[in-house]
C-alpha cells in the first residue's frame, strides 16, 4: 500500500492549544483539530512504499544532523496572499535553525527524485480552510493578532507523517521520528 507522506515539525501542546484559542471570528472557516497543527517542512508526496519508503527514512535520519535550536511562532497571514483566501496560518519567527533543516530535508527528498515544490518555502502553521471569507474580516483577523507570539520552545526532532484524506478533513499518523543532534 502507498502512503501520502510529509515531513513535518510537530508543536508543544502549550503552543497548539494558544493557537486554538485564536480559532474564531472568521466566518466560512474550518478550523483545524489540535492533532492537525503541525509545520510542515516539506510534503513528499502519494506515492511511496516499500524500497522507495525505506530509501526516504535512510535519507531523512542523514537530514536530522543538525543541533536542536528554539523556535517562536508569530503573527498571522493567509495564502493565497491576492485574491480569494483559501486559508489562514501563524507565521513562524526567523531562525536560522529551522532555515538550515528545511534546506536539509528538501534536498534529501529531491535527490530520491521526488519533484521539488513550485513555490517559495514559507514556514507557517495553517489554522483553518477557508471558504468565501469576506476580505474584511480576513483583514480584522490578521489586525488583531499581528502581535501574537508564541513562547519560545526547543525544536529536537522532526516526523514523517502519512495523511489519510477524509471528507470531515485528513487525519495525520506520524510513522517516523528523527531525533536532532
Amino acid at each position: 500500500m502507498s502512503l501520502r507522506l510529509f515531513v513535518a515539525l510537530d508543536l508543544p501542546d502549550g503552543v497548539k492549544d494558544d493557537l486554538l484559542g485564536m480559532a474564531h471570528g472568521l466566518p466560512g472557516a474550518r478550523w483545524l483539530d489540535h492533532d492537525q497543527l503541525h509545520l510542515t517542512l516539506r510534503f513528499v508526496g502519494g506515492d511511496v512504499d516499500g524500497a522507495a519508503y525505506a530509501d526516504l527514512v535512510h535519507a531523512l535520519s542523514r537530514a536530522r544532523r543538525i543541533p536542536p535550536f528554539e523556535l517562536t511562532l508569530g503573527g498571522t497571514g493567509h495564502f493565497p496572499p491576492r485574491g480569494q483566501a483559501r486559508q489562514v496560518w501563524a507565521g513562524v519567527s526567523r531562525s536560522d535553525g529551522l532555515d538550515a533543516l528545511h534546506r536539509r530535508v528538501d534536498a534529501a527528498v529531491n535527490r530520491l527524485g521526488h519533484k521539488p515544490d513550485r513555490r517559495r518555502w514559507t514556514p507557517h502553521v495553517t489554522l483553518a480552510r477557508l471558504d468565501g471569507t469576506p476580505s474584511r474580516k480576513l483583514a480584522e483577523f490578521a489586525t488583531e493578532r499581528a502581535l501574537w507570539r508564541s513562547e519560545p520552545f526547543e525544536v529536537d526532532a522532526f516526523h514523517l507523517y502519512s495523511s489519510h484524506l477524509h471528507p470531515k478533513g485528513a487525519t495525520y499518523t506520524v510513522e517516523e521520528t528523527f531525533r536532532l543532534d
